[in-house]
This record gives C-alpha cells, sequence and structure tokens, in this order.
C-alpha cells in the first residue's frame, strides 16, 4: 500500500471511500444526489489544488484513503480525510494526512474540522494548532418563534462577491471559486443587504457569516425558515463565540450535542460570527 496524488480517474473511488468510512446522509437525503455532489466537491478540488490531493493505494490497486487539502489567499484547509475500516491501524491515515499537511506547511493560516474521532484528533493535535471546542445543533425548528425575516432575501451567484468580501474580513479568505460549486449542487444563498449570509443545502446549514451578530442570526433564521415547516435541521461546528448562532438554535428549539472540535490558528480573521463549510472551510 501506498500513497500517491488523486488524480480525475480516482473521483468516484475516493468518494465511495469517504461515503462509507464519514457520511450519514439526513434523512430523506436523495442518495444519487449526495453522491454526485460529493464527486463534484473532489473533482473540484483535484482541478484546482492537484498538490493538496491524495489517495492511499491498497495492494491490488484499490483506493483505500483520501486526503483533500486546499489553499485560499494563503489559508489551507483539510477538506476530506477517510480511510477504509480494513485497512486501519497500517499508518495509511499519517501519511495521507503528512502529505496534504506538506501542501499547505508554509501556509500563512491552518484550517482542520476535526471528527470526534481520537485518533484524528491526536493526528490534528500534533500539529500544533490550537484546539477550539465544538457543538453541533439539530432538531425541528419553530418557526413561529423567528425575528422578522422582512431583511432576508433570496440569492445566486450575483451575490457571491458579497460571500468573497465577508469571507476576507472573517476567516482573512475568500472562498473564491469554491462558491459557485456549492451553487452547482444544489446549495441556497440567502442574504441580509450587504450585513450577512447563510448558505444551506437540504436542511444542513452550510457556510455562514456576517459583519455583525444580529444579521448573521437573522441570515440563519432565514435558512431555518427556507428550509421547511416540520424538517429536521442540523447545524456544525459551532465553537465558542458564536453565541449569536448558539442562541438562535436554541431559540429555534433544536438541542445540541457534542460535535468533533476545530485545529486552527496563524494569520486568520476574528472568525466570528462565522460558521464553517465542511468542504471549503
Amino acid at each position: 500500500m501506498h500513497v500517491r496524488p488523486l488524480t480525475q480517474e480516482d473521483v468516484a473511488a475516493a468518494d465511495d471511500v469517504a461515503r462509507d468510512a464519514l457520511h450519514r446522509p439526513d434523512p430523506g437525503a436523495d442518495l444519487a444526489a449526495v453522491a454526485r455532489g460529493g464527486r463534484r466537491r473532489i473533482a473540484h478540488l483535484q482541478q484546482t489544488d492537484p498538490d493538496g490531493c491524495f489517495v492511499a493505494e491498497g495492494d491490488a490497486g484499490q483506493v483505500v484513503g483520501v486526503s483533500i487539502s486546499l489553499i485560499r489567499e494563503g489559508v489551507w484547509g483539510y477538506s476530506l480525510f477517510a480511510v477504509s475500516e480494513h485497512v486501519h491501524g497500517r499508518g495509511l491515515g499519517r501519511a495521507l494526512f503528512d502529505a496534504a499537511w506538506d501542501y499547505g506547511r508554509a501556509a500563512g493560516a491552518h484550517i482542520i474540522l476535526s471528527s470526534a474521532h481520537p485518533a484524528a484528533m491526536r493526528l490534528y493535535g500534533l500539529t500544533g494548532l490550537p484546539l477550539l471546542p465544538c457543538v453541533a445543533a439539530a432538531g425541528i425548528a419553530d418557526l413561529s418563534r423567528a425575528p422578522d425575516l422582512a431583511r432576508v432575501r433570496d440569492a445566486g451567484s450575483a451575490e457571491l462577491g458579497l460571500v468573497d468580501e465577508l469571507g476576507r474580513e472573517l476567516r482573512g479568505a475568500a472562498h473564491g471559486v469554491d462558491l459557485p460549486v456549492l451553487l452547482e449542487v444544489g446549495t441556497r444563498l440567502v442574504v441580509v443587504e450587504d450585513r450577512a449570509f447563510a448558505f444551506f443545502r437540504g436542511t444542513r446549514l452550510i457556510l455562514a457569516g456576517g459583519r455583525d451578530d444580529q444579521s448573521a442570526a437573522l441570515a440563519l433564521w432565514g435558512a431555518f425558515a427556507r428550509m421547511g415547516r416540520g424538517a429536521t435541521v442540523t447545524v456544525d461546528f459551532l465553537t465558542a463565540g458564536q453565541d449569536w448562532a448558539v442562541q438562535a438554535c436554541l431559540t429555534a428549539g433544536l438541542a445540541l450535542s457534542p460535535d468533533g472540535p476545530m485545529f486552527a490558528g496563524g494569520e486568520l480573521g476574528p472568525m466570528r460570527p462565522y460558521l464553517p463549510s465542511g468542504a471549503y472551510l
């Protein structure tokens, strides 16, 4: 078994490994659409960051692990990491991560969103990046508790410049070429004037941020409202300092539970009010 660069020919196999190892689709999710979205993400990042994308190849030539990272305006992010269960304990995870980490070692800042798996947390913790504990929120949103959402409007590609502007202010780097891919795979966008945004797909919050807590909370509530009355919504990676989002989730009746931590450090923006994307940080 060995680690090598990921190619476009590996996309489907890499996505299969990732979904088997990591993903539990939301209730009622279109599994074919989930697969299309996962493969589009991997194919996109292989094109934009070929030197940050790797697979582990088994003895028979099959893909048994995947490690994908990206760099945007000096910020390195770890987008995807998965190893097939039957090859755990053979050092492949370390080799895969080290390859991606080397790609971004000289970057000005680094962001990793971890699972709660002890081995993953140990691996990321040994980078020396500060650990930020997280919680997740999930449940049926009580929309009768929503504030006035008149300032929230549906948006599309014409507003991606605003999202990039806010991204630079909040995390220190725009998402750039990643944002059109979000829209392409069925992610929806709402904005609050020029103050805040929220991306969501189905009933899951994908990425959100704003110039002030109130506007960011309004964007989050706008996403909840568009997910559908009675839908079970999910918000991940709520760190300390994102009280605007925690309070919105609790007011909506969602329940909090432990989530994997974030590891982040370097020349980042304030990272608040901000909820990162699992795929694009």
